[in-house]
């Protein structure tokens, strides 16, 4: 049987981590060897352990110096180069930035009446559907908002119309209460009198065979003087009868 793919993933037990390190290492330092060797390779290998133990190898006709030296060169060289492609790039950049900022302010220059004498009557075209396309827009927008503020003060119309509703409501409520107070501190009294269904408030009373009013008799009494007899008035026009 062939031997399993490995899942290439770090090794959680420090012992077995620490074996294959050593294992792998070696393995590295004879692959780089060989290579070394076989294509007459100039190669520098750098390792740290994870304790932070330095190993490295350098090919047989050189020095890790030198390696190191050359490399520095190298990606100097490679920055240089790509610092003037950058230059390069943004040189030939520029001058169309210029060109289309001119065209920019002319545009801008243009769209303010300016500067206008020098064009032709398609450009002139042009620039009067701009303008025409760009007032539709303002005009748009403006009638918008024109909307929006005549709703806004329709409702605070009708807010204010509902507060004095409510305002005059409550005016009316307190001149009734003011009126009735005033009418109950002139005539105190007037509003608690109630007159009883009788008119009259002696009773009628019956002596003899005869029935006549208490107030027939006060009347009766009132025309003709008491005697002093201890007896009242109403008896004695009774007897005079």
């Amino acid at each position: 049987m062939g031997r399993g793919k490995v899942e290439l993933k770090r090794i959680e037990n420090k012992i077995s981590r620490q074996v294959t390190f050593s294992k792998r290492r070696s393995g590295l330092l004879k692959k780089a060897h060989e290579i070394s060797v076989l294509c007459d390779a100039h190669l520098a290998l750098i390792v740290f352990s994870t304790k932070g133990k330095l190993f490295e190898y350098a090919s047989h006709h050189s020095s890790m110096d030198k390696i190191m030296e050359r490399y520095e060169r190298y990606s100097y060289a490679e920055r240089q180069l790509d610092s003037e492609s950058h230059q390069e790039s943004w040189d030939m950049e520029y001058p169309k930035l210029v060109a289309r900022l001119e065209i920019l302010q002319r545009n801008m220059r243009n769209y303010s009446g300016e500067e206008i004498n020098c064009l032709s009557m398609k450009e002139l075209h042009h620039l009067e559907q701009q303008l025409e396309i760009a007032l539709k827009r303002i005009r748009s927008r403006k009638n918008q908002l024109m909307l929006e503020s005549i709703s806004q003060l329709q409702k605070k119309e009708k807010a204010i119309q509902e507060q004095n509703k409510m305002l005059a409501k409550m005016m009316k409520e307190k001149e009734s209460r003011d009126a009735m107070e005033v009418v109950e501190e002139q005539n105190p009294g007037e509003a608690l009198v109630q007159f009883p269904s009788n008119p009259c408030p002696y009773p009628s009373l019956s002596i003899g065979d005869g029935q006549f009013s208490a107030m027939e008799a006060n009347r009766r009494s009132q025309s003709r003087p008491d005697l002093n007899s201890g007896m009242p008035a109403w008896m004695f026009t009774h007897f005079s009868d």
